[in-house]
């Protein structure tokens, strides 16, 4: 017979080859919406991500896309099946930490109270085989967990830093064992040195180390006590805290001051301080070492190794300094010198939440303080100049609060802390309000909440599902897009019984392994909670940053086996048969949670989300450039162009980053195919803290103001824009009408054979539109400086995703080309600011775009699963086919209408992409081409589905937290309200109208 350590090695693979098959086979092979495809660009070529970056994911990215051997297509799929593996090592160790755990209970239990080591006896065949059934019940239930699985099949950090979790616990479990050997230490070092690579990856590792604490405090100590576990929590969070401010941004932040002092106060050249310090922290490090040898201190020599191995494995962090020096073109921040670095650990462009004092939200500041220091390189001088300390209001001490968790004063933040608390404006809202929301929302809706979708059941897809339970109505009684939605799962709860019935079997037989366990489900739960201190509405779900918990939970799911095999053990005596009986309905749990699960997990033949990208390059004329707004609109846009080589004479430039000097500079210079920016201003009238924002000052001698001649005035800061806010504050410059014009050369412009012929009638002399009372952005201002210094040259577009107050009125010259707007000195006649559509339809452009080039793979299997973000670039899809049948249906050319009509629902039926908004708007086309049939089902489709969601709605009675749903099929109903009253079809019309007249009101 198989020794107990063969077995569980080969059980253990086993248990992993499972789920690494699965992750394989549910991978997305392309890049996914979000943050993957800037991290499988960034990993892809060395690139600098988004603060505060992943060098040692982006590390292993770069040597998995090796094995693209050229074939770039494949490297999506090698970076996705990082995470992959990663995620199935962690099941792997998962499994181990599991079975370690389970041995020592049913062996313990064997022994009963002799002092006999339960680790050093051999388990016997049932034993065994009911060990080895907890390690696979558990960790297949964490395999096919909800949040877990979705982390599992794209190019994210989340599923690498569950790995980093999982391997520094078993790590510690296996100097357990080897606690009394003399070199137990090498694991000790060793998890050291994960922890210090797990920086690289993401810092949810750290909060493992108040259960390592107690794992070594236990071991250590035969009779624990509760002041010893106190000193070992306090010395804990030492050491987290240690690393979170002393290592990851404490380092880099004092070679920074030693950088500033010997180039500015001694005259070194730049870099002399940086090498002064290395030099002198080494010497330190050497004298440490020194200490311990000479005392004999193995306590000392330890916890020097420890330091070292944190920093060898932190040390993929200069990665980052290394590749920005180099500016590459995606160069987030440019940290490429000490001081700057030094900001993008610190994630300074973020901001900021209060987390146990500070301002509540409707607290006024009283005034402003300068915060920290700021310098940047000047090479005119050879030193660091000091730059205008970033502004940081200060507030009066009754308008702050301990463990302030309602502070966000932005309105439309301010309307969801109402959904939960009975807040008032200009009332100090109470402690018990703050902690009602505490445990209310960001407890109970941000972690509870998810916790029970991975464990009891997830009511669908829908940004706020709840959780179904087995008492919840059946798919039956549920419209059809929650009840027949592949994400609508339904666990029976069993997943929770079991992992319930394992925490009371492991509390009451070992109830220091299972505080170790619990403390690992607090902090990386319930701690990550309090620390984020989430804001009431979220961009998207957040239940990706929780999965050590659902980890943890899946410890007590694998040991349910065991108070399973305790119960039957009273008609079963058997050890052989009461762990099959026990295996088997173990198996139950991961077995209906992979039948779930899988076909809302499967992305296999996804490729929506970079298909859009490459539309959008591909609706831009060469040189353009292209400005977006979002994650999701921008990151796919680089994977397109940094991995696949697409339309790289296009411009990408991201809205919100041009509110920023760093990027401004870097759209200054040549990327690929594309040429630099023509921006006229120079690095003094972008720099940090200089016009980021313009205010209003009304002048009523100026009425409108050229364009051209307000740059220069900004460049040359004019005092004729100087304004005062505060007495004795800073000047800034202003605008003093929102009316401006731009003067057009319209016979250069024809010259550059840009304008369509039959739109030629329209060429203004000049651009004439209002910027609006509001400020002027630094972003808005660079815009307008392109606009202006650009003169036709580049062809300049919005993505149709950018916001409308991101267009700056200008949407009278805009002209739709497929999938982006292009900005033209042509004014549309037909233009309504009162809502029509934005942008003149370029009909054969759009058409050959539309029709013939785009790419839209999978949008026709309804087999495919689409989640909630997934619909939203379809509908723009929809968006743009209606507007072009509509434009050819005005020229009277039904023909053309019908076939664009008929076009677009064959590429996006309804079984594959749901109606929504956008597909009324086909119905004149319809209907004009004969296709009144077709168009009838459409509409009454869409009036039947908002019918039923709205009234699902209404009966909620968490409801308001649907507002933005139940808004987009109220609007789905005007939008067939319309199309039925156009096509005269008052049966129809009427409907709708009393269903909006209905539900509205709510």
């Amino acid at each position: 017979m198989r020794s107990f350590k063969s077995l569980n090695n080969l059980v253990g693979w086993l248990v992993f080859a499972i789920a690494a098959v699965t992750y394989l086979l549910t991978l997305e092979p392309t890049a996914s919406f979000w943050d993957c495809g800037e991290f499988i660009a960034c990993s892809f070529k060395l690139l600098v991500p988004h603060p505060p970056g992943a060098p040692t994911f982006l590390l292993l990215g770069r040597l998995f896309s090796l094995f693209s051997f050229g074939d770039v297509t494949k490297v999506p799929v090698l970076i996705n099946a990082l995470s992959g593996l990663s995620s199935a090592f962690t099941v792997l160790f998962l499994f181990w930490i599991i079975t370690r755990m389970a041995r020592k209970l049913v062996l313990r239990e064997a022994v009963g109270n002799s002092n006999l080591k339960a680790e050093s006896i051999e388990p016997t065949q049932g034993q065994s085989f009911l060990i080895l059934s907890a390690g696979v019940v558990g960790a297949l239930a964490f395999a096919f967990s909800d949040s877990f699985w979705f982390n599992a099949v794209e190019g994210e950090v989340y599923a690498m830093s569950a790995l980093c979790t999982a391997a520094v616990v078993w790590l510690m479990l296996k100097w357990e064992g080897h606690a009394d050997e003399p070199d137990s230490d090498k694991w000790i070092v060793l998890i050291a040195y994960v922890i210090g690579l797990s920086i690289g990856v993401h810092l949810l590792n750290l909060l493992t180390v108040p259960a390592l604490g107690f794992i070594y405090y236990y071991r250590r100590n035969a009779n624990p006590s509760f002041a010893g576990g106190l000193i070992v929590m306090v010395v804990s969070m030492i050491i987290v805290g240690s690393i979170l401010v002393g290592i990851i941004p404490g380092l880099p932040t004092l070679a920074g001051g030693f950088e500033v002092f010997f180039v500015n106060s001694v005259g070194l050249p730049f870099n002399s301080g940086l090498i002064i310090f290395l030099a002198l922290f080494i010497g330190l490090i050497w004298f440490g070492f020194r200490l311990s040898y000479q005392r004999r201190s193995q306590l000392l020599n330890t916890s020097m190794l420890c330091f070292v191995f944190i920093l060898i494995g932190y040390s993929s962090y200069l990665i980052v300094p290394i590749r920005a020096s180099y500016k590459p073109t995606i160069n987030e921040n440019d940290p490429s010198d000490v001081l700057s670095f030094v900001s993008y650990l610190k994630r300074e462009q973020y901001g900021s939440r209060p987390l146990l004092y500070g301002p509540q939200f409707n607290a006024q500041p009283n005034g402003q303080e300068p915060g920290a220091a700021r310098y940047a390189r000047d090479t005119k001088t050879g030193k660091y100049k000091e730059l205008p300390p970033q502004p940081e209001y200060t507030y009066a001490d009754e308008d702050k609060m301990l463990i302030p968790r309602i502070y966000s004063y932005e309105p439309d933040q301010i309307a969801n802390y109402k959904k939960w608390v009975d807040i008032q404006d200009g009332v100090k809202p109470t402690m018990g309000q703050n902690l009602g929301f505490l445990f209310r929302y960001q407890m109970g809706h941000m972690f509870w909440r998810y916790f029970m979708w991975n464990f009891v059941g997830r009511e669908s897809d829908i940004q706020q599902a709840g959780v179904v339970t087995p008492f919840s109505p059946g798919k039956g009684s549920l419209p059809a897009r929650i009840g027949e939605s592949p994400a609508h799962n339904n666990f029976l709860a069993l997943p929770l019984i079991l992992g319930l019935i394992g925490l009371f079997f492991q509390s009451r037989r070992d109830s220091k392994d299972a505080w170790v366990t619990g403390l690992l489900f607090i902090m990386t739960g319930l701690a990550i909670v309090f620390y984020l201190n989430q804001p009431p509405r979220e961009p998207r779900e957040r239940d990706y940053t929780f999965t050590g918990a659902t980890f943890a939970f899946s410890i007590w799911i694998g040991l349910g086996v065991l108070g399973l095999a305790e119960l039957f053990g009273r008609a079963v005596k058997n050890d052989g048969l009461r762990a099959g009986l026990a295996l088997v309905v173990g198996l139950l749990v991961p077995g209906i949670m992979a039948a779930q699960g899988w076909d809302d997990h499967d992305r296999s033949d996804r490729y929506n989300s970079v298909d859009s990208a490459k539309n959008l390059l591909n609706s831009c004329a060469p040189n353009a450039i292209l400005f977006t707004n979002g994650d999701n609109d921008t990151f796919p846009l680089w994977y397109a162009q940094e991995v696949e080589g697409i339309r790289t004479d296009v411009r990408v430039a991201v809205l919100s980053y041009l509110n920023t000097d760093w990027y401004i500079a870097q759209m200054k210079r040549r990327a690929y195919k594309s040429q630099p920016f023509p921006i006229s201003m120079g690095p003094e009238a972008y720099a940090q803290g200089t016009n980021d924002m313009l205010p209003y000052a009304a002048n009523p001698a100026v009425q409108s103001v050229n364009l051209k001649q307000f740059l220069q005035l900004i460049n040359t800061n004019n005092p004729l824009l100087q304004v005062q806010y505060q007495e004795g504050g800073p000047s800034m410059n202003s605008f003093p009408t929102p009316n401006f014009f731009l003067p057009v050369d319209t016979a250069a412009v024809k010259r550059l054979g840009i304008i369509p012929k039959d739109r030629e009638k329209q060429l203004v002399p000049q651009l004439e539109w209002s910027m609006g009372k509001r400020a002027i952005e630094k972003k808005n201002l660079v815009i307008l400086d392109m606009i202006a210094t650009n003169n036709w040259q580049r062809p300049i577009y919005f993505s149709s995703t950018v916001a409308p107050q991101d267009y700056m009125n200008l949407q009278p010259y805009f002209q739709l080309e497929g999938m982006a707007y292009r900005l033209l000195p042509l004014k549309d006649p037909n233009y309504d600011p009162r809502g029509g559509d934005e942008g003149f339809v370029e009909k054969d452009l759009t058409y050959d775009r539309l029709m013939k080039q785009f790419s839209y793979r999978g949008l026709t299997d309804a087999n495919i699963f689409y989640d909630e973000n997934n619909l939203r670039f379809p509908a723009n899809y929809r968006d743009k086919f209606a507007r072009l049948a509509n434009a050819y249906l005005a020229d009277g050319n039904t023909a053309k209408a019908k076939e664009v009509a008929d076009k677009c629902l064959a590429l996006m039926p309804d079984a594959a992409i749901p109606y929504d908004y956008y597909s009324p708007q086909l119905v004149p086309a319809l209907v004009a081409g004969g296709e009144k049939q077709k168009a009838d089902q459409l509409l009454d489709t869409m009036t039947r589905r908002s019918e039923q969601m709205l009234a699902y709605y209404s009966t909620k009675p968490d409801g308001s937290l649907f507002e933005d749903d139940m808004r987009g099929y109220l609007l789905g109903l005007q939008s067939v309200y319309r199309a039925a009253e156009a096509a005269g079809d008052k049966a129809r019309a009427e409907k709708a109208y009393g269903l909006m007249s209905q539900y509205y009101p709510r």
